[in-house]
């Protein structure tokens, strides 16, 4: 109940201010804008794309008529319009009046005078391309003019303009004319005063609490402001009087405004805690005013002109659904702005009533719109005051409450202080039982990793010679049944030798040589030595890369040849390989290294056997398993690639492989501490080492390492 009378009361102070200010402006109204001058009721007119000639004037070509006021829309041709002096009751001859056109854009209006017999008199031409013409600073184009009996009292208006054609004539004697200019540029001027006013006072206070709504709005009612000088016709005069700038500021202005005026709303009325679905689709009304001044400037004026109305409604039905909705949610700020945007609007309704001719505002047509726009400025400064007085009493509020916390953190502090302390003492003796704890763990795990490692090692080791043996020991049997064959020839030709031969013997030798197969067995001997001579060469070659993987006799930096600890690596992981992935080694040429030849062999049987294992683990279907190890020499440094085509890995596990105990191997398979000491050994060799990966793409290690250590 207390906040509806705080905001009852906010807006009946609005309310009396408002008329405070206003009251006095109707009066002044009322007292000096007794005599506008006199209209037009009908006139002729008609349009024609080239100008028509003056001396004589056909005045037959008038064949249209309207009534009170002409609205023809957006007109590329010239307009003739034809005007009677005896269809305006009160016109005194030899007296001196002005003519004047309700509309400030024309381009171009040049009257033409007749003389007693219809001949051509004169010209005069005004417009906003006639800017030296108007010293008075008058937006609507206006003429002297005389009822006398040498001129004809019909006269021709020939109008141009690239904006609607909309606009009535009025003729007023001199001093009444003066009298309602002076009364126009004075509540004009007092206008752009109070908009002004508002703009540095709102300027000043964004740069006291530094909050963007105040900048957002001195901007809006900046270019509102000026928007209004447009439609008055006063900007004219401030854009060094060219008529194409003034043409486009109409829409121009109206839509750097609709920029300031969407984020403004947008703090104003919270909308992205009243109206959160809605909250970015607002930044749809600036991009349509800029889309219709796009269309402006390329010169669909009636289109451009169509889109600004529409905007404006769409603008105005948006912003009052927000406001009611925010006002409905007991939003304070939000009364105020839907009072001031209705002041707009009844505005902007007097202005239309006007334009309908159900009320008659004779030459203060525009003035209904300012009123709305200075009144909604007033109001959003008073509600963005009271923001400043709620912001006040939230902080006070908020200190309160600090403070309150304060105290009571003290009393609480002091509380466990000592308990604290007694805490501290007791988790210092658990943390360092837990380090302790965890130095075994890790120790430990090290040893584990280096006996999995070693135990890995042993059993290719045995499996690769187990095969060169099996080899040999089952040549054997054979080798010696073949020795013996032979040996049984050899007796009998020893036997038979003592004798002469004769073809009995002969027979008898041969038919043991088809029994025995000579031929083949000799060829088979030869087969199985070979075989024989294969393994032990397989076997060399499994020792010497089993001592050039080991290297236990050198703990010391060396100048090691890397290929040869690669070939060591993959003669030691050949069962796990061989025939089912392709291997593509691409050597470089490179020097030798200075390093711990053991510990950089670890490297490489961590790193390959883990591409073996992802390969083979997990195949792509359709791909052959390919593992590619390369090397090259660049910027003095050795580089060694090993890639593989496997099924790559995310990049929330590729960011992860070089820490300790990470590991995606399944439950006992793996301690996730392989790769962290392939990384801690390619740092102590002053090297680096980093993967790339990509998921059914394969992975690549890179490892760059030093020539020299020092």
């Amino acid at each position: 109940m207390k906040n509806l009378y705080n905001y009852l009361r906010s807006i009946g102070l609005s309310l009396f201010l408002i008329l405070f200010v206003t009251v006095p402006i109707i009066y002044y109204l009322g007292v000096f804008s007794q005599d506008e001058g006199m209209r037009f009721e009908s006139f002729s007119y008609f349009t024609s794309e080239e100008a028509i000639p003056y001396d004589p004037l056909d005045m037959e070509l008038f064949t249209q008529n309207a009534t009170q006021k002409l609205d023809l829309g957006v007109v590329t041709e010239n307009v003739y319009l034809k005007l009677d002096l005896n269809d305006v009751d009160g016109i005194l001859r030899d007296s001196l009046y002005i003519i004047e056109l309700s509309n400030p854009s024309f381009r171009e209006v040049e009257l033409v005078r007749l003389d007693s017999n219809g001949n051509l008199a004169f010209t005069e031409s005004a417009g906003t391309l006639f800017s030296g013409s108007n010293p008075l600073k008058n937006p609507n184009p206006f003429f002297e003019i005389k009822h006398t009996e040498a001129l004809s009292p019909q006269f021709v208006f020939r109008i141009r303009a690239n904006v609607p054609v909309e606009f009535d004539v009025a003729i007023s004697p001199e001093s009444s004319f003066f009298q309602n200019y002076s009364l126009r540029l004075i509540i004009i001027s007092t206008y752009f005063g109070i908009m002004i006013a508002l703009f540095l006072y709102n300027l000043i206070l964004y740069f006291s609490v530094k909050d963007k709504v105040y900048l957002y709005y001195c901007f809006y009612i900046l270019f509102i402001a000026m928007a209004q000088l447009s439609l008055s016709g006063y900007s004219y005069f401030f854009l060094f009087e060219d008529a194409f700038l003034y043409e486009i500021s109409i829409i121009g202005f109206t839509t750097v405004s609709s920029i300031f005026v969407i984020p403004f709303i947008q703090l104003f009325l919270k909308t992205d805690v009243y109206v959160p679905k809605y909250d970015k689709l607002l930044y749809l009304i600036p991009a349509a005013y800029i889309i219709t001044l796009v269309f402006r400037m390329l010169g669909y004026v009636a289109l451009s002109y169509s889109l600004t109305n529409l905007n404006g409604l769409i603008l105005a039905v948006c912003f009052f659904s927000i406001g009611i909705v925010a006002a409905r949610k007991g939003y304070r700020s939000a009364y105020f702005f839907l009072l001031a945007w209705s002041f707009l609007l009844f505005g902007l309704v007097v202005f239309i009533m006007h334009n309908l001719r159900i009320i008659d505002l004779g030459s203060y047509a525009n003035f209904p719109l300012l009123a709305g726009t200075a009144i909604e400025a007033l109001l959003l400064s008073f509600a963005l005051a009271d923001k400043i007085n709620i912001l006040k009493k939230e902080k006070e509020h908020e200190q309160l409450d600090k403070l309150e916390a304060l105290k009571e953190n003290e009393r609480l502090i002091k509380e466990q202080n000592l308990y604290l302390e007694e805490m501290v003492k007791s988790r210092t003796e658990e943390l360092e039982m837990t380090l302790k704890n965890l130095q075994n763990t890790q120790t430990q795990l090290v040893n584990q990793e280096k006996m999995a490692s070693l135990g890995q090692l042993t059993a290719g080791i045995a499996h690769e010679i187990n095969n060169p043996i099996n080899f040999v020991s089952s040549n054997i049997s054979p080798l010696k049944r073949d020795l013996k064959d032979i040996l049984e020839l050899m007796e009998i030709y020893r036997e038979k030798g003592k004798e002469e031969f004769n073809e009995e013997s002969k027979s008898e030798i041969e038919e043991m040589e088809e029994d025995i197969e000579l031929d083949y067995l000799i060829e088979e001997v030869e087969q199985l030595l070979n075989g024989m001579e294969d393994g032990a060469k397989r076997t060399v070659e499994i020792v010497r890369g089993l001592k050039l993987f080991s290297r236990v006799d050198e703990q010391d930096v060396k100048q090691v040849d890397l290929h040869d600890g690669l070939d060591s690596t993959l003669i030691l992981l050949n069962s796990n390989m061989s025939g089912k992935i392709k291997l593509t080694k691409n050597y470089g040429s490179i020097p030798q290294v200075e390093c711990l030849a053991g510990k950089i062999n670890q490297v490489f049987m961590n790193i390959i056997s883990n591409a073996i294992h992802a390969l083979l683990d997990h195949p792509v279907e359709g791909r052959e398993p390919e593992l590619t190890i390369g090397t090259a020499l660049e910027n003095g440094r050795v580089i060694i690639k090993i890639q593989d085509n496997g099924p790559g890995m995310p990049p929330h596990v590729r960011d992860k492989i070089f820490e300790p105990f990470f590991t995606t191997k399944a439950v006992g398979k793996g301690t996730g501490l392989g790769l962290s000491i392939v990384y801690t050994i390619i740092e102590n060799h002053k090297g680096t080492i980093k993967v790339e990966s990509e998921e059914q793409v394969g992975t690549i290690f890179i490892i760059d390492l030093p020539i020299n250590q020092n």
